[in-house]
């Protein structure tokens, strides 16, 4: 059998386990809650690794390697930047939001906790959060299945089309039918994929080097024949980049404390405890994945020049891990490796999709609607809107623009300047109001955009100003008018006392807590 045999042997058995989860998560799946948020019974290395994995994307396998390739060190700041931040949104927001979250109205989205963190009775916060999840994860998921059709398109030299609807196709599916819990699991199962991947595909190029220490010089005193590259200054963290391209870049770091996708996996944790774990398992992970990509650029800068093997991706060298693993592996093997891609995209596909689905119907629909429905009525209305977003998705991602891709740049800035200081605020701010977080919120997504659109944006990443003013209004507006409610302030002390006594008693009955601080 030729290569793409076997390579298309590897990705069926994936796509094929793929929906075993989903199948198994649905038998696990009776409730409206069980659907958004697991039941808040996910386990902590289940939880770290889904996040891990839902924001990583192929930026991990094919961007950050090709960057460093092509670059050099000077790249490794927003490496450095985003494996902070997910240590700092696991140690800072994580306990107390999985706290608080129940405390608040047993919320489960976070436009939902905003609102019931305040008791906004204008509904306001809950509807204008919703709108913002909404708009930009429409587009994300629209450029996953881009990505999903340029993958098949590259790898096999398919069809585009075709490519996006296998995946669009699987990725529904299981998230369809086993909502939060294949998501989750799908997504830990993606992520260790990827974890195994970087580590073991580098080792095994380095190891086929005849020195295998040149590595950590050849770079700087070498050219890529195929490309003619050559810097003097590859291992240089300073050369070639200005002081706001260091910041903008360390700064996306920034973006952790406001993700819908990422945080939500704190709220379904068993208990606050449980982070404690998951900020070990998934700073972890995170950080010996970067390590492994890291490791891909340096070895191929010699792998690729002494044995004359040429890079696919010519333009931005993103394909040297893919075209490393093709060279050193028979291709079944190396179609399991090339599929840890395909993994990333449809784990971050697959999380923005629940993410929508359930904002349109938990935060939007039921404000509207005069009675509550049934449990499976709202499942299957979730799943109803699952299929909705993903055939709009599709329908943008037939003619991908510029325009739509472009959009994922600045989302995670969005995100991360709209929510962010909001979360944090919210989580150790007494003083928070209303007009404090709409304003704050509002400002940070604007200004995001706005920046983003703007020639400011290759001085500075839009995140920056972003979080800043959002941050800023927030503080300036809440203190400028009224107090919030005694009962949001007596609940807010509810809350970061139950966290404290869950931090100091590892064996406390949190939910009992958690019902002596509502009552």
């Amino acid at each position: 059998m030729d290569s793409s045999t076997w390579y298309v042997i590897a990705i069926i058995i994936y796509l094929f386990a793929m929906l075993a989860i989903g199948y198994w998560s649905y038998k696990q799946t009776d409730e409206y809650d069980d659907y958004v948020l697991g039941g808040r019974g996910l386990h902590p290395f289940v939880a770290a690794l889904s996040a891990g994995a839902s924001d990583m994307s192929g930026w991990l396998l094919m961007g950050l390697p090709g960057a460093l390739f092509f670059h050099g060190f000077s790249e490794i700041w927003m490496a450095l930047g985003l494996v902070i931040g997910a240590w700092t949104n696991w140690k800072l927001v994580a306990p107390r939001l999985r706290a608080y979250s129940e405390v608040a109205g047993n919320s489960i989205t976070v436009p939902s906790f905003f609102e019931n963190r305040l008791h906004d009775k204008s509904r306001s916060l809950r509807i204008i959060a919703a709108l913002i999840i909404i708009f930009f994860f429409t587009f994300y998921v629209s450029s996953g299945m881009v990505s999903g059709g340029r993958y098949f398109e590259s790898t096999f030299g398919g069809n585009y089309l075709m490519g996006m609807f296998i995946v669009a196709a699987v990725t529904v599916v299981y998230t369809f039918v086993g909502g939060f819990l294949a998501v989750s699991y799908t997504d830990m199962v993606q992520g260790l994929l990827m974890f195994a991947s970087l580590i073991i595909v580098p080792i095994m190029a380095a190891v086929s080097l005849q020195n295998p220490a040149e590595i950590f010089s050849f770079a700087a005193e070498n050219p890529y024949s195929h490309a003619h590259l050559e810097n003097p200054n590859f291992f240089s963290i300073f050369a070639g980049v200005s002081a706001g391209v260091i910041i903008g870049n360390f700064c996306w770091g920034l973006g952790y404390f406001g993700q819908p996708h990422i945080i939500i996996r704190f709220m379904a944790l068993r208990t606050p405890s449980d982070a404690r774990q998951g900020r070990f398992y998934g700073v972890t992970w995170m950080f010996l994945s970067v390590i492994g990509a890291i490791f891909v650029a340096l070895v191929g800068t010699v792998f690729f020049t002494q044995n004359d093997y040429k890079i696919t991706d010519q333009e931005n060298f993103e394909t040297i891990f893919l075209d490393m693993a093709q060279v050193m592996f028979h291709p079944l093997p190396a179609g399991l490796v090339l599929t840890a891609v395909l993994a990333a995209i449809m784990s971050t596909t697959s999380s923005q999709l629940l993410a929508v689905s359930t904002s349109l119907i938990e935060d939007l629909a039921k404000i509207f609607l005069k009675r509550t429905p049934s449990q499976s009525t709202l499942i299957n209305l979730s799943r109803t809107m699952v299929l909705c977003i993903a055939v709009i998705a599709a329908l943008m991602a037939i003619s991908p623009s510029d325009s739509i891709l472009a959009l994922v740049g600045f989302a995670w800035a969005g995100f991360g300047a709209a929510f962010g200081p909001l979360v944090l605020y919210s989580l150790y701010w007494r003083r928070l109001n209303v007009p404090g977080a709409v304003s704050g919120m509002v400002v940070g997504a604007l200004t995001t955009v706005i920046w983003g659109m703007s020639p400011l944006s290759d001085v500075l990443y839009e995140i920056v100003p972003g979080f800043l003013l959002s941050a800023i209004v927030t503080y300036v507006v809440s203190i400028s008018t009224g107090q919030p409610d005694p009962r949001v302030k007596e609940e807010f002390d509810h809350a970061t006392e139950l966290s404290r006594l869950v931090e100091e008693n590892k064996n406390l009955d949190f939910e009992e807590a958690a019902e002596k601080a509502q009552s």
